[in-house]
């Protein structure tokens, strides 16, 4: 076996992290921030995972961030964004309309942030829903004013005094909390009588999550009402290119293209890595910030497990709604703008024969969004990008992809030219100026990332997985019982939205620094000059057919 090769200073702890995601990246910020020296071994040729870009023909496909939480100061979230220099130099882009979502036959609902403009707007639309109509705004209204998202901290390692003043902060907020969670949206939207309102409801966030009470719904509106989330400059590869800058200028390594397959195991401590190479490095410390999966089955060969890891990846992770289903994404560049009044997202509720004619949809919706509206870089001037989703089922993809490689490109391309013909239809003419496709499947976010069934946001939120992963966190501190020296990190391990991955991560570095005897430190990044797309640097023109 080859030796290691990274440069380490012999007077200050190592610390590996398998894994150059959001969660790897922010670990080794905090990490670095604490003292200690860390190395990030990513298999990739980018940083940031699934927040991730990439180019095609001069244009810019973002495939990650539709939304992000935590971009108006005086929160944690943007607490933990500016020590991670996540928005340095950065402007944010806000939109009056959250979602828009429309049928087939036209008819549409603009659900507003503003309360107010949304209430008036429902009413208009179906006076007879009004007492519905009104006590959800009254709700909107009310989480507007509560700002409780703790994400700097686990509490496992709160003090008593943080407790006490986490929970003064929640006791006001507690009746909320506890009838809007109370509420499932399905229940909510069986007392409507719209029909479209019905529908609507439950798309505000862009596709239907199915399981989701009304918390999560109120909880976003209102965030996006008071500023707290937008659309960063740059995108998802902006973001993650500004966090791996933040990492090395505070000292951190990174190596790209290093494929780790084995974490070195001795005496039951996590020792190091072996990369695909065949090269080992050592560590004090093991964070695997990758597919939980990859990293109990494949990194650790199946020798290490808790009876929390057990359930959620032995038994959970196979039933149904437990886990995200994929998504298809296709982007398509055009030489032209769209018209200057279409919104710049909309779910559109498919008619019997376009759900037919879609590959595999699983909610017979799609989301179209106006992605050149959400970023200047994201095309050449004049011209105009826009990006179209759906929830799909992964097997399908899979199962063509293994079995007959033609027929799967061949409902890629059906894919394209559904996408085509559909956006032909709302905006008459564009269909002319298309000048590139690109079809990405939940097999292509499977093979570029690893993620467990491609699901890009893992584990469903509000089901099972979130009690046994508030247990992964504070009761077995995101380790493995019987196994010293090693901690998980990333959305399997700390939930899916972003803010959860990069808080994991900083979970993660403080659970290390206790092991390893460190004092953990923080502190917001200097800022810098204003951000431009040159940060990027170079993008990879990845070939459609081989995805």
């Amino acid at each position: 076996m080859r030796r290691e090769t990274v440069p380490w200073d012999p007077g200050r702890r190592r610390v590996i992290i398998v894994g150059g995601g959001i969660a790897g990246l922010a670990t080794g910020c905090y990490t670095q921030m604490s003292g200690l020296q860390s190395h990030i071994f990513e298999k990739h040729v980018l940083p940031g995972g699934c927040c991730t870009a990439w180019a095609r023909d001069g244009y810019l496909f973002d495939y990650c961030i539709e939304y992000l939480n935590g971009t108006l100061a005086g929160n944690e979230a943007n607490q933990l964004w500016r020590e991670l220099g996540a928005l340095d130099g950065k402007t944010t882009r806000t939109f009056e309309v959250f979602n828009r979502v429309e049928d087939h036959t036209g008819r549409a609902v603009n659900f507003y942030t503003d309360p107010d403009r949304l209430e008036s707007h429902l009413l208009e639309l179906s006076p007879v829903d009004a007492p519905h109509i009104r006590a959800f705004c009254r709700y909107l209204r009310r989480f507007a004013k509560v700002n409780i998202n703790p994400l700097l901290k686990p509490k496992a390692l709160m003090s008593p005094r943080e407790k006490l003043q986490l929970l003064r902060k929640v006791l006001p907020a507690l009746g909320l909390f506890w009838r809007t969670a109370a509420t499932q949206m399905d229940s909510f939207t069986e007392r409507l009588r719209d029909p479209l309102l019905r529908r609507a409801f439950p798309n505000i966030l862009l596709q239907d999550h199915e399981v989701f009470p009304l918390l999560p719904y109120l909880f976003t509106l209102a965030e996006a009402d008071i500023g707290n989330i937008g659309f960063p400059q740059g995108g998802s590869l902006g973001m993650a290119r500004s966090i791996e800058e933040r990492y090395t200028s505070l000292g951190g390594n990174i190596s790209y293209r290093a494929r780790v397959v084995r974490i070195l195991v001795e005496n039951d401590r996590a020792v190091g890595v072996e990369l695909k190479d065949g090269s080992r490095h050592f560590a004090d410390h093991v964070v695997s910030a990758c597919d939980g999966h990859i990293t109990l089955d494949g990194l650790l060969e199946g020798r290490y497990a808790s009876q929390v890891t057990q359930r959620l990846y032995r038994e959970v992770a196979d039933k149904p709604g437990m886990v995200y289903r994929g998504v298809v994404s296709a982007f398509v560049g055009l030489s032209c703008d769209v018209a200057p009044d279409a919104p710049h997202s909309t779910t559109h509720l498919l008619s019997p024969d376009d759900a037919r004619r879609l590959p595999s949809t699983a909610q017979d919706s799609i989301v179209v969004q106006l992605r050149s509206r959400y970023a200047d870089d994201f095309a050449p001037e004049g011209k105009s990008v826009i990006h179209c989703t759906y929830l799909s089922d992964y097997d399908y993809w899979k199962k063509l992809r293994t079995t007959d490689r033609r027929a799967y490109w061949a409902r890629k391309r059906e894919v394209a030219a559904f996408v085509r013909d559909f956006l032909d239809r709302r905006h008459p003419g564009v269909g002319e100026h298309v000048e590139v496709t690109d079809v990405a499947t939940p097999v292509t976010t499977e093979r570029y990332t690893g993620n467990h069934r491609g699901a890009i946001l893992g584990w469903m939120s509000w089901a099972e997985p979130d009690d046994l992963l508030e247990r992964l966190i504070n009761k077995e501190r995101l380790g493995l019982p019987g196994l010293r020296g090693f901690t998980m990190a990333g959305q399997w391990a700390g939930g899916g939205a972003l803010i959860k991955v990069a808080a994991s991560g900083r979970f993660a570095a403080q659970y290390l620094c206790e092991e390893l005897g460190v004092p953990f430190r923080a502190w917001d990044s200097p800022g810098g000059e204003p951000w431009h797309p040159k940060k990027l640097g170079h993008l990879p023109q990845l070939d459609n057919r081989t995805a």
